[in-house]
């Protein structure tokens, strides 16, 4: 009777496998993983587990804790293939890593090691709400260090850091506001397609793909950018308390800086490594002993200073894919050639 059980449900493993497209050879290999004594599959998907610490860094002393802000910022995780929930969203790992900083005693400065290319406009907002509260709670030395590409969105949230450095060769700087939209009603033509949609107001589908903009809609989502665009030059000068407002806005034409660029323009503080501004920050908390730390969640490893999380990529393919191509309607504090 067991053999007769384990044989029906590794047959309906194996069909479940195979409806998700996987091939044979690799729905055997699976079945094989899923069904051998000494390994566990790890189904993706549901509460992620708690975030632990690892020290990377020193043997003994107080602690400073490296946090990273990484990847493109929006609020909602990416759904997971076959419907197995989300990831976490870079606003909520960034949230549970300063609350977990916070409640630790021993946490004496914060290093917020960024490399992103910005995002959606409130993501960045809520991570640099969401800095200054930390900071608000717990007063002890933040610095960011900028890595690789640190834009638009990434750049923003930086401002709520004490100092900002970078290393010598960061990217930075795209100060502005991004509205991406395309016009596919052409093409629709061609194909036999007629846009329907049904409206309650003459703005209801403003910037929508399926026809051309009119100058009414162009100047509503304008307006809507001159606004978001007046709260990035805000912050700026908030974080930057030497440059003059004048200056800020001359800086804050979307352009890219290089760390030289961003320094002598005084966008940032400096440049260094990652272990140089660790030592800026040490110095500056007054302590000579520390431990560096690191959080991240179960099956998740941390080696080094530049030990990043594992990302898995996933190609799904779905009856909607050609609308996948179309950006999604959204403000965003993003260097758009960094989405890559």
């Amino acid at each position: 009777m067991r053999t007769y059980l384990r044989c029906e449900v590794e047959t309906f493993m194996l069909r479940t496998i195979r409806f998700a497209g996987l091939t044979r050879r690799m729905a055997l290999v699976l079945l094989a993983l899923a069904t051998a004594g000494c390994i566990t599959l790890n189904i993706p998907g549901g509460k992620p587990g708690d975030l632990k610490e690892t020290v990377i860094e020193g043997e003994r002393g107080p602690k400073i804790a490296l946090i990273e802000i990484e990847g493109l910022l929006h609020e909602a995780g990416k759904p997971l293939p076959l419907g197995l929930g989300r990831e976490e969203s870079p606003v909520a790992r960034v949230r549970a890593q300063l609350d977990k900083a916070a409640k630790d005693r021993a946490v004496r400065a914060v290093v917020l090691r960024i490399h992103s290319p910005g995002g959606t406009a409130t993501a960045s907002e809520i991570i640099y709400g969401e800095i200054q509260r930390f900071k608000a709670k717990k007063p002890v030395p933040v610095l960011a260090h900028l890595v690789g590409i640190a834009t638009s969105g990434a750049y923003y949230a930086a401002m709520a850091a004490d100092s900002v450095y970078a290393n010598p060769t960061t990217v930075t700087g795209s100060i502005g506001v991004i509205f991406v939209s395309v016009n596919v009603s052409g093409l629709m033509e061609k194909l036999g397609l007629a846009d329907q949609t049904l409206t309650t107001g003459p703005y209801k589908d403003a910037g929508s793909p399926l026809r051309p903009m009119t100058p009414e809609d162009r100047a509503l989502m304008q307006g809507v950018l001159n606004d978001l665009y007046r709260r990035f030059v805000q912050v700026v000068a908030a974080g930057r308390p030497q440059l003059p407002a004048a200056r800020v806005a001359e800086l804050a034409d979307g352009r890219i800086y290089s760390a030289t660029q961003a320094q002598a323009s005084g966008l940032i503080d400096g440049i260094a490594d990652l272990p140089g501004t660790i030592d800026e920050v040490r110095r500056r908390a007054g302590l000579e002993d520390v431990r560096v730390v690191t959080y991240h969640r179960k099956r998740e490893w941390r080696e080094n200073l530049y030990t990043l999380p594992p990302s898995v990529e996933t190609l799904t393919v779905r009856p909607t894919a050609l609308l996948d191509l179309l950006p999604a309607p959204t403000f965003a504090y993003l260097w758009w050639p960094g989405t890559d």
